[in-house]
């Protein structure tokens, strides 16, 4: 019997319960199961490609036939070299099914063999999104039912150095050496998004 190998797409920038959910219950579908990470040269993600694999691994390290790789460019393609039958996708909401309806037909027009398999989150994952989660964590509140614990703590982590950035004042900068601040000010320019001032 052939083996049928789907990939599971997404930016994952953090991954949560809902995208754990949805890789626990495709591995259960299909045969092999591939989550890969979009490489998106255009946006400005939270966390690196090279973090947020090593979350994922982790977090699937429990599922035999479940890996983890990382892409860019059309889904299509890298279905095509991976020799993926189908490619999975959760929708959570009519406005998820608006927009993936269309990525599937022009995935469906680009590879004709290649299917599209959608599928609803548990109802308690429904709401939940990598954006709601980022919020979440950057305004203070509790995450630990929303991502799994080393995401959880991956999270807080940066929303500290974020905070210890914020929170500091001129008068620390000066009593820092001044090698000391310019690697301070480096590290909390890679890893801290800069927030739009309110007019």
């Amino acid at each position: 019997m052939k083996r049928i190998k789907a990939v599971y797409p997404g930016s994952f920038d953090p991954p949560t319960n809902g995208h754990l959910d949805l890789i626990e219950r495709g591995s259960k579908i299909f045969d092999e199961l591939v989550v890969a990470i979009l490489r998106n040269p255009e946006k400005d993600p939270l966390f690196s490609v090279t973090d947020r694999r090593q979350m994922l691994e982790s977090m699937t390290a429990g599922f035999d036939n479940v890996s983890v790789d990382t892409f860019h460019g059309l889904t299509v393609d890298y279905a095509l070299r991976m020799e993926a039958r189908a490619i999975l996708r959760g929708i959570r909401a009519i406005s998820d099914y608006e927009y993936e309806l269309q990525m599937a037909l022009m995935n469906r027009k680009l590879q004709p063999g290649l299917e599209t398999v959608f599928m609803m989150p548990a109802e308690k994952y429904s709401y939940l999104s990598s954006r709601l989660v980022r919020e979440v964590a950057q305004l203070g509140g509790n995450i630990d039912c929303l991502v799994p614990e080393l995401v959880a703590q991956k999270l807080r982590e940066k929303m500290d150095v974020a905070n210890r950035f914020d929170n500091s004042d001129g008068n620390d900068q000066r009593e820092m050496a001044p090698a000391e601040r310019v690697t301070t000010e480096r590290q909390a320019a890679r890893n801290i998004k800069p927030r739009k001032r309110k007019s």
